[in-house]
């Protein structure tokens, strides 16, 4: 399997209502997250990205709701456990942030060899449920991205 680009989407899916959309990811205990995934090839944009990696993860066609790119980067060190996806010598992860808006009772379809459940949280609770800084981070700035 060749290496992951260290190039990658986070995807903030909510209701009008600011209830917010977390995956548990199925290789960590409890590491509830929004959707995220990297760029499959150097040049698939961040927004093919974005629309593949929420079909992928969730079931949901962005085309049900409203996608938006928040114009948003974050800069991380990747997290040690994962280190060993990405080729030597990478450290560090680009992330681009994305706000989906959704209805109220959306249906969820998850992939089991990425996620083992699902739960629509208010976007505080959402934000305090992260194991992610720059997930939560994002969730709070969510009331922002919805004027």
């Amino acid at each position: 399997m060749p290496f992951k680009l260290p190039q990658s989407v986070l995807v903030v899916i909510h209701t009008p209502a600011l209830d917010v959309l977390l995956i548990n990811r199925a290789d960590a205990s409890n590491f509830w997250q929004s959707v995220t995934g990297a760029k499959d090839r150097e040049d698939e944009t961040f927004m093919e990205t974005a629309i593949r990696e929420v079909a992928e993860e969730t079931g949901i066609a962005c085309a049900l709701g409203t996608l938006r790119d928040w114009d948003l980067e974050n800069v991380y060190d990747i997290y040690p456990r994962w280190q060993h996806r990405y080729a030597p010598g990478i450290t560090r992860n680009t992330e681009h942030v994305f706000g989906l808006t959704v209805p109220v009772g959306t249906a969820v379809t998850l992939n089991p060899r990425e996620h083992t459940a699902w739960q629509w949280l208010p976007w505080r609770q959402a934000a305090d449920t992260c194991f992610s800084p720059s997930n939560a981070e994002a969730i709070l700035m969510l009331p922002e991205f919805i004027k």
